[in-house]
């Protein structure tokens, strides 16, 4: 089959590449592992396909091995991946996956650190204490391999996001954020647990762990080697209780949904519950710029504006005609109205029906807009129903159809399709029996004339400047020139003003913005219990509000002035109110207790045997710039402080030492640490664990 020929023509031409530059551990290279097709054998996208999505599992894995790159091949997802492939994990947990060979190494390839947002979504987070537990809960359960995604956020630039309606921001909640900016504390607890993890190594390389239960919902997974090495990590995988356990003649408390790691069988390094990485508060703040006023525009024709034009009976499948070239595509009929045909049977005003595979859909009558609809993520068809005022003569219908990524995921995705399909009627004439238009003779175009034109470099000579500026206006291309702020603060634009379509930077698209689609009002929450099975919909934000307001400008598409920012707006907004707006990092907080464990960087200074009680729980702070130093403790409290990062308060109980003591060891430098005890603060409240909570900011 023709798919066939060209997957093994592209891998071939991957594998050649890697091979001429020596890039695989079998030629010296930093290439350990490849991977072909990707999960195919989940979500029943295999068994759709009968006997043949069997045979192409066993073509794809004897065609990828017969390049011969010296390395393992791995299919994800796949639990009938033929030998020698490994089949792997991908998904939130992967601590029950088993590979289907007892000679395959337990190997998670994807473990999701949160979910993507979608156009007419709440944002999605997934709490660092659950990928910390999943991830230890793997490794206790004999894993050898994990890697993360997404690590490192990103931006789907230009038309590059699928779904269909994957927005444009791919942040993901990753530990690095799609600016670049490191996410506390989800980057610095994971840092952490892979320290706490590698203290382990010794052991876990020797032997494979031992399981045991130590009570309801209690485990532990313990390597033990005959030389004496010995790493255990014990599980409480209950969602209420926080319990106490023995293990090896000693007590460990365990929080509910944690793990403690325990390189030496003795002395905890960390608990995935406890977090002793600080937070960081980041905001967009609007830039000062005097950019964004001269603006020129050029109007989209509404209709057939291209020589290109093909017609057809019938109505056409969008992407099979588009070859994805473009978002759009319109569809143009026309038809004739003789004498009181309109009102003939009842009077009532005629209306427009109009059914689309998706995705965004715009109607025109006589040039005039007369309705829209738009699909989500979860549904992308659009149905029309439209009251309409026709005339007598000739009349046109004219459709824009419009994708928002193509669908990339499941069986049979490629036939998917798109656009207007039918029918298409115009109810209420001929009596009431309507008339159907889907089978008569309609002109198509494909893309835009502003596209066919290069409006989106912004160097045509058909752009208006007057000033009267056209505002609210759907079909309409603007254009102005902008200055970079002078900061070096990671960039976006707010486009909260305007309506749907894409914009590019000096000629670079910067994606598809939708500010006006917003995420259904209920759904959210105002914090996130880490504990228990997360699933994308658990813990998510912005519930009410648009989806996405700020699109990510990489700083080196800017030049210092004269960048051109071109735009083309689909429904209506008002670009005199864009801006840039920089990331900014906030205030730095942590909240540590007394029974949290001593910092994992601390653990290879110590004598474990002789000096680890000495040791304790510590409150690290540090700016995020080399530039600056805590300049203010907002605040500090030692005993029972409440609330969380940007709104603490203080509890029934605190010491009176804890601002002075932390304002002393912090102000002035980069960074700071203090011990997290009685000792050092007094004791407010005897008999409970006291939590020191700081709130800084940096200068």
């Amino acid at each position: 089959m023709p798919f066939k020929v060209e997957m093994q023509r592209f891998t071939t031409k991957i594998v050649e590449l890697m091979k001429s530059n020596s890039l695989f551990a079998s030629q010296g290279g930093p290439i350990i592992f490849s991977q072909i097709e990707n999960e195919y054998g989940n979500g029943g996208i295999e068994s759709a396909y009968g006997p043949s999505g069997k045979s192409y599992v066993t073509w794809a894995a004897g065609m990828a091995t017969a390049l011969n790159t010296g390395v393992p091949w791995n299919m994800c997802q796949q639990p009938d991946a033929p030998d020698p492939i490994i089949n792997t994990c991908n998904g939130f947990y992967c601590d029950q996956f088993t590979p289907n060979s007892d000679k395959k190494p337990k190997m998670w390839t994807e473990n999701w650190t949160g979910w993507f947002l979608s156009f007419g979504g709440a944002v999605p987070h997934r709490p660092v204490e659950d990928i910390a537990f999943a991830v230890a809960r793997f490794f206790q359960r004999g894993g050898t391999f994990q890697n993360y995604y997404m690590y490192h956020g990103g931006t789907n630039f230009g038309r590059t996001s699928g779904g269909p309606f994957i927005s444009t921001s791919y942040d993901y909640d990753a530990p690095l954020d799609e600016y670049g900016l490191v996410r506390q504390p989800k980057w610095g607890h994971l840092k952490d647990l892979h320290k706490a993890i590698k203290l382990c190594e010794p052991a876990m390389v020797a032997t494979d762990p031992t399981i045991s239960s130590l009570g309801q919902n209690l485990e532990a997974g313990v390597y033990k080697t005959e030389s004496g090495l010995c790493s255990a990590f014990l599980a409480n995988t209950g969602t209420e209780s926080d319990a106490t356990v023995s293990f090896g003649g000693n007590s460990y408390n365990l929080p509910a949904w944690s793990v403690s790691i325990l390189p030496d069988c003795k002395n905890v390094a960390f608990n995935t519950a406890k977090i002793n990485s600080m937070k960081t508060l980041s905001r967009f703040t609007r830039a000062s710029t005097s950019s964004f006023s001269d603006w020129a525009w050029v109007n989209e024709p509404v209709g057939i504006s291209s020589d290109n034009a093909i017609m057809k009976l019938g109505l056409a499948e969008q992407i099979n005609t588009t070859a994805d070239k473009s978002d759009f595509m319109w569809y143009s009929a026309s038809f004739e109205i003789r004498g009181n045909e309109l009102y003939r049977q009842t009077g009532s005003q005629t209306t427009l029906h109009v059914q689309s595979l998706g995705h965004a859909l715009y109607a025109f009558v006589n040039k005039k807009l007369v309705g829209s609809g738009k699909g989500n993520s979860g549904n992308a068809k659009v149905v029309l129903d439209i009251p309409v005022s026709l005339i007598v003569g000739k009349n046109t219908v004219d459709l824009l159809s419009v994708t928002v990524g193509l669908q990339n995921y499941g069986a049979f995705f490629d036939l998917s399709g798109a656009g207007v399909t039918g029918p298409v009627q115009l109810k209420g004439l001929n009596n009431g029996s309507g008339v159907d238009l889907s089978s008569q003779q309609w002109t198509y175009q494909v893309g835009l004339k502003g596209e066919e034109l290069g409006l989106s470099g912004g160097d045509s000579s058909l752009w208006t400047s007057q000033s009267s500026l056209p505002k609210q206006q759907p079909l309409i291309w603007y254009k102005t020139t902008i200055d970079a702020p002078a900061s070096t603060d990671p960039l976006a634009l707010d486009l909260s003003s305007m309506g749907k379509g894409e914009a590019w930077v000096n000629g670079q698209s910067i994606g598809r913005y939708w500010p006006t689609y917003a995420a259904p009002s209920s759904g959210c929450t105002d914090s996130c219990n880490y504990r228990g099975s997360y699933s994308s919909t658990k813990c998510q934000s912005n519930c009410g509000k648009a989806s996405q307001l700020l699109y990510h400008v990489p700083r080196d598409w800017l030049k210092p002035s004269g960048n051109v920012l071109v735009l083309f707006e689909q429904i209506g907004g008002d670009p005199t109110q864009i801006s840039f707006a920089t990331k900014q990092s906030g205030s730095l907080c942590s909240t540590v207790s007394e029974s949290h464990p001593m910092p994992v960087d601390m653990w290879n200074t110590l004598d474990q045997d002789s000096s680890s009680e000495k040791a304790g729980p510590t409150l690290s702070l540090e700016c995020p710039h080399p530039n600056e130093v805590i300049s203010s403790i907002k605040f500090a409290s030692f005993g029972t402080p409440e609330g969380t990062c940007g709104s603490f308060s203080h509890g029934k109980c605190s010491s009176k030492k804890a601002l002075s003591l932390i304002q002393k060891a912090c102000i002035g430098s980069r960074r700071c640490s203090i011990g997290v005890s009685s000792e050092t603060f007094g004791d407010p409240c005897a008999g409970i664990t006291k939590t020191l909570a700081v709130e800084a900011s940096c200068t």
